[in-house]
Formats: C-alpha cells, structure tokens, sequence
C-alpha cells in the first residue's frame, strides 16, 4: 500500500561504497533490485578503481548471502543474544580498569579513521591494554622495507602514466596488491601511441619483469628474466650499484639511467623488507621520487609488524599475562604459524571472544562468538592505496543481525547503544 521511496519494481538503483581487502579500501558500486544487493563493479569516480573491478570484488556478493554464515551469537556454542554478550563483558572490563594490562584486542589490518579514532579512546581508558594485528597474507616486507629505507613507515604509490621504463622485482602489480585495478589502466594508458587523449603518448613504455613464476605482469613484459627467487636481492643490489656481467640486467639498467625521473622500481608484496628497501634506494637514486613514485604518510592506522606482534601476543598468553582477548575478524587459529601454537596458547585466556562472519576453527576455541555483518551491511570508513578516505555505507540492513567491528569497540568503550551510522 505504501510504496517505498525511490523503489520502482524491476528498476535498479546503485550505491556508492567500497570494499577493503588487506584494509585497503576500493571504490565500488552495488547494484541493488528491490533492496538486495545482486551485482558489484567498480566505481569510476574512485581514484583506486576508476570504473574496474575485479574477482574479489564480484564475488563478495556471494558472501552476503552465504547460507554456511554465522547467523547467532553463541556462548559455549549455545544460543545466547547480544545483552549477554555486554553483560559477560562488565566483570571483565571492571577487572581491566585495576589490570588493563591483562586486555587484549587483535585484528587485522586497518585503514579506518573511525576505527582507529575508538582505539585511541579505549587505549587511552585501559592504559595497559594492547592491540594486536595480524594477517596471514601481510605487508609486513613491505612496512619494514619501506621502515628501512626512510627510518619510519611510509606509503608508497605509483604513477605509471609518466614511467617510460618499469622494473618489476617479483611484483604483480596488474593483478595484485593495493591499487593494482588503478596500476594496470595507468599502465596499460602509456601501450599505445597517440597523439591526442590524456596522456598523449608518443612512445611506448617498455616493462622488465624479474619473477620466479609466470605473473599476469610478466606475461605482458617486454623483457622477463626468470630467477630463483633466493637471487632477487643480489639482483636488486647490482641494479642500485649500476652494474651487471649479465647483458640483459646491464641493457636493464642502461635504460633505467636514460629515465631517470621517469621509471619506477617495484618490489612484490611477498618479498623481503631488504628488497623492498633496495627498491626505495634504486628510486631515490633515479630521482623518481616525487615523480613516479609517491612516499606519503602511512595509511593504516597502526601500522605494525604483524608477525612481531603476534609472537608478542602468543609470549603472553603462554605467561598468564593475558586474561582476556577480544578476536575482531581474521581465523588466527587456522593461519598464525605452526610454530607458535597459537591455538594452545589461546586456551589459557579465562575470556575469549570471536567476532567473524564464520562460525569457524578459532570461534570453536573461544567461549563467545560474534556475528560479524559484511560490508554491505554496516556503516563504516576506509582509505584506498593514495591516502582517499571511502565512505562505505549499506545498501541493505543485516541480514543476520550481525554486528560491526565498531560496535564491539563501543561496546567496551561505553557507547553501548551507539549505531554504526552514528560512529562514523
């Protein structure tokens, strides 16, 4: 009887979010038939996709509606609601107060301005309470390389519409990473020559990937030199000292020398912090710093060496020193290192709680568990590869009540009946 406002039966509207992935944001648009979401593209207005998308982004829609999703809170793998969830929090939150040594939070990485603006609140309120970070597949060469290289951890960007030479050391950058959907148009833009569009182009650039394996970015090179992977730091070091016995890596630097402010150096996400930083080295004798490769401040909002701070994590548990753990995403008890036992140590925390949008391998080992929602079910913020801050914000309420990661942290701050569209 009452129709809904802007919803014509069979006509589509679209919202403007985005979705993060390593807490890295990109720009996306949700088509959406009668208020369900039912397709992703990217955003053309969104400087990390411009309009691209790619698997991960067109399957996150298909999460949504997952049938094997957490769907209740539970307690000791029974039934229980949120107040019981709050209320179970209150003697430990009064003991954090006296001990807050004894609080831990752990996550995964993260971009978000409002996030990060809770922590700092309930930093500040629990002064001995300690966050935690930690993901499997991390960028942890990547902060410590950059650590390296300019003494503090930085963000490193690339624009490639004004590299006439590129050196890939082991990067995908078209199909992988922060802003690779951005990397590959900008790319691809400097493979044709013409004289009218932006940019005008009046030559080609040229692409030297040094991989172990075959890449989407080494299928594409104009030159791909195979390496074992334990060679690509003395690869990089002749590179930076400007001289090679080896005719295609002294053609390789040759053409770097003739580019200087106009080539861009590379290093992979998987490889060490040494290659890293000898990559910043590389560019900054290059003069393309500034030019073609942009240094900024870091765009997570803590960044840490996740595999330190988990160690860290698991020494304290081992100790007693642990008595409560509060678990925001992630399935550490699948994926932490073999080595450190993460799922033993984890056993000797008296208060353990799991939010995730599974109910899987580390949910069984704590006595709470959370329902996460999706993104496309909550309010929240982000930042894309360059420092943009991403409003993302829901097409559709949660399906399963699931709660945010802001609402946990409100929960523990104080802000007990604080919305997740009031947060941010």
């Amino acid at each position: 009887v009452n129709q809904p406002e802007s919803i014509i039966p069979g006509k589509p509207l679209f919202f403007a979010t985005a979705m993060t992935l390593g807490g890295v944001a990109t720009g996306v648009l949700v088509e959406s038939h009668m208020n369900r979401p039912t397709k992703i593209e990217g955003n053309p207005d969104h400087p990390s996709s411009l309009g691209a998308s790619d698997a991960f982004m067109q399957a996150s829609v298909l999460g949504l509606y997952d049938p094997d999703r957490s769907q209740v809170i539970r307690k000791l793998g029974d039934t229980a609601t949120w107040g019981d969830f709050i209320g179970a929090l209150q003697p430990v939150l009064n003991g954090a107060k006296t001990n807050g040594a004894g609080l831990r939070i752990l996550t995964q990485s993260t971009t978000s301005p409002t996030f990060g603006a809770q922590m700092q609140a309930l930093l500040a309120q629990y002064p001995g309470m300690k966050w935690h970070q930690w993901e499997a597949v991390n960028r942890d060469g990547v902060r410590e390389g950059g650590r390296m290289a300019f003494g503090r951890y930085v963000n490193t960007h690339y624009d490639f519409t004004k590299a006439n030479v590129v050196v890939s050391l082991g990067a995908d950058f078209l199909g992988e990473g922060p802003g690779h959907l951005r990397y590959a148009r900008d790319f691809m833009s400097r493979r044709k020559v013409r004289s009218v569009g932006v940019p005008a182009t009046q030559s080609i650039n040229r692409l030297y990937a040094i991989e172990g394996s075959m890449s989407n970015t080494g299928s594409v090179a104009d030159h791909r030199i195979v390496i074992k992977p334990s060679q690509m730091e003395s690869v990089a070091r002749a590179i930076l000292a400007g001289a090679s016995a080896e005719p295609v890596l002294a053609t390789l630097i040759k053409d770097l020398q003739a580019n200087r402010g106009a080539s861009v150096v590379i290093a992979g996400e998987e490889q060490p912090a040494a290659v890293h930083a000898l990559a910043h080295a590389i560019n900054a004798q290059l003069g393309n710093i500034g030019t073609t490769v942009l240094v900024t401040e870091p765009i997570e909002v803590a960044p840490v060496n996740q595999l330190a701070s988990m160690q860290e994590l698991v020494r304290d548990m081992n100790s007693g020193a642990v008595q409560a753990l509060i678990i925001l995403s992630g399935n550490p008890v699948f994926d932490a290192p073999a080595d450190l036992q993460f799922a033993k140590a984890l056993d000797k925390v008296p208060f353990r709680a799991h939010h995730s949008l599974y109910y899987d391998e580390t949910s069984l080992r704590c006595h709470w568990h959370i329902p996460e929602a999706h993104y496309l079910e909550t309010w929240t913020d982000a930042r894309g590869h360059d420092g943009t801050v991403s409003i993302i914000q829901p097409p559709i309420a949660p399906l399963y009540n699931g709660r945010s990661a802001h609402e946990i942290i409100g929960g523990l701050v104080g802000g007990l009946d604080q919305s997740p569209d009031q947060t941010v």
